[in-house]
């Protein structure tokens, strides 16, 4: 670990750097808001999958990598006048003082509930329109149904229990039912999304980050799949040549 001085230091240095790498580098100098967004995004999602790892080394190494975007887009807003590094760190700082006003105010708050409640207030009280102005529009949709979820219950509107919950989703499996009966395609896709928007909140109530959850199940999927490819390769055959009792097989004993 690095002391405060030494934190200051190398932030220091590395604004130097990306203000040298834009003056002198072709590829730095080329760049714009616009050609960066890509490539955060890209940054943002490996930082997901290390989180996900446990891996704290790649973690260190990906917040390195956003932390270069972040410090990139604030040298672009320079250029153009409009903000740089100091003024992105001051808004955050006086964000979080305004929105916790539990600890910089007189407002008293003993759980993490009215946290986010008092959260949500204040962010109405700055002029958004809806609780759901900050949610961006390009969110996958099962994270962004957890941002809808998170903030409607953060206003108080949601479940007493998860037990209603769990009714809720019966419920909505019953009717994905009926459609599938009636083999109604539009129909059966409105009602599937109920059935998934359904679980979410389950999840939700559950302390489940879904995301995470299925992502998780993603990787085991594929790491048993590889084992049932590389067990494939072996006998010098294709997965696609072998029988689907075979395949069953292998997926017992990947499991195993």
């Amino acid at each position: 670990m690095t002391s405060r001085e030494e934190q200051l230091k190398a932030f220091d240095r590395l604004l130097d750097i990306i203000n040298e790498l834009r003056e002198k580098c072709p590829w730095d100098r080329k760049q714009t808001f616009e050609t960066l967004r890509p490539l955060t995004i890209e940054e943002t999602y490996e930082l997901g999958d290390a989180i996900l790892d446990h891996d704290l080394n790649e973690i260190r190494n990906e917040l390195g990598d956003l932390l270069l975007h972040i410090v990139f887009y604030a040298r672009l807003g320079a250029e153009k006048e409009a903000f740089d590094i100091g003024d992105v760190a001051h808004q955050i700082a006086e964000k979080l003082i305004y929105r916790h006003p539990h600890i910089y105010g007189d407002v008293t708050a003993e759980d993490e509930e009215t946290v986010k409640k008092n959260w949500e207030k204040l962010k109405l009280k700055e002029g958004k329109k809806s609780i759901f102005s900050g949610v961006p529009k390009g969110l996958p949709a099962l994270v962004k149904a957890q941002r809808l979820q998170h903030k409607a219950a953060g206003v108080g509107f949601d479940w007493e229990n998860s037990q209603q919950v769990w009714n809720k989703v019966e419920e909505e499996l019953e009717e994905f039912q009926v459609e599938v009966v009636k083999e109604d395609a539009q129909a059966m896709e409105q009602e599937f999304g109920d059935v998934l928007f359904a679980l979410l909140n389950y999840a939700r109530f559950k302390n489940i980050d879904a995301d995470s959850a299925l992502e998780r199940t993603n990787k085991k999927f594929m790491e048993r799949f590889r084992y049932m490819e590389e067990r494939a390769t072996a006998q010098g055959r294709a997965v696609s040549d072998i029988t689907l009792a075979e395949l069953e097989a292998l997926w017992q004993e990947s499991k195993a």
